[in-house]
């Protein structure tokens, strides 16, 4: 019995296994459906698909930088525990991925998955189903940035924040750049700054958050001509706790980030520009799993 690639592609739907090993399981079962998936959890391949639904929020955000290509990377790999996430196995596919993404510049996550996997013949999506069905736990590649140019990466508390910050210098190769880029990729692990400077912060959210400030003046009892003027005054502070630039330098407070790289640039004879940056927290915006340790026993003795 003939199979078609929409074949291939419903099976793979309904069981998660590899996009080659439905093929195969197609193609042993002569096209038949039903055999073919009986064949993939005879092999174990189609365990994944059970996994594939499970929370996985834990894992590690890994960022680097390198020389070579003049290109460096954040990147997040979840897993369903902290334990996992310690696991070899687990750092060694985080490093395969980041190779590949630094080495072959992949658009977006699709087309990472779609690529070979380097160090292997296999593509990064059948290399992450084999870790899934080896380590037991729901693994996914959930984000990544690379950038180009002077860059500087840091990583915080083994991987639950990763920095990467792009620079426009001409004093990268001098001493004293590393440490500078270094406290600057620290500065936005610790102060986590939503945007560069007042340029980059969209007028909607100036105009909602001077809206904000207005109504809290007025609630204190100031006529609106005064509570304009004081908006004023406090759009100032909003600015300084959400632009990097304008905060303070967490390690001199009598220096703003924009300071400390003017300062930073004259020393070294030269200019020095934060372009941009990239900040991932692990786990960020996605749910939690929650372990009921009694409903769990309970639901073992009944």
């Amino acid at each position: 019995m003939a199979f078609t690639a929409k074949d291939v592609k419903a099976l793979r739907e309904q069981t998660g296994a590899g996009m080659m090993d439905c093929k195969k399981a197609l193609t042993e079962s002569d096209g038949d459906f039903d055999k073919a998936v009986e064949y993939l959890r005879e092999k174990g391949l189609a365990a994944a698909a059970k996994k594939s639904d499970r929370i996985a929020a834990e894992g590690v955000v890994f960022a680097e930088v390198d020389p070579s290509l003049h290109a460096g990377l954040v990147l997040e790999v979840n897993a369903e525990t902290d334990f996992v996430a310690k696991n070899d196995s687990f750092q060694e596919f985080v490093r395969q991925v980041a190779d590949t993404i630094l080495k072959q510049n992949p658009a977006d996550l699709d087309t990472l998955l779609a690529l070979k996997a380097e160090g292997s013949d296999l593509t990064v999506a059948e290399v992450l189903h084999e870790k899934v069905l080896t380590i037991g736990e729901n693994i996914k590649i959930r984000r990544f940035v690379r950038l180009e140019g002077d860059l500087i990466t840091y990583i915080h508390g083994g991987g639950r924040i990763g920095v990467l910050v792009q620079f426009d210098t001409d004093v990268a190769g001098k001493d004293g750049f590393g440490e500078y880029g270094k406290d600057i990729a620290m500065q936005i692990a610790a102060m986590n700054p939503r945007y560069l400077n007042e340029q980059a912060v969209p007028a909607d959210v100036v105009e909602e958050e001077k809206k904000v400030l207005t109504v809290q003046a007025m609630n204190e009892g100031k006529p609106q001509n005064i509570a304009e003027k004081m908006v004023n005054g406090r759009i100032r502070k909003f600015f300084k706790e959400i632009c990097l630039v304008d905060q303070e330098f967490v390690k001199d407070a009598d220096l703003t980030v924009s300071k400390y790289t003017e300062e930073t640039a004259k020393k070294l004879g030269g200019g020095i520009k934060i372009t941009q940056f990239v900040r991932f927290e692990k786990g960020e915006g996605l749910e939690k799993r929650h372990d009921d340790l009694a409903a769990e026993v309970a639901g073992m003795v009944k």
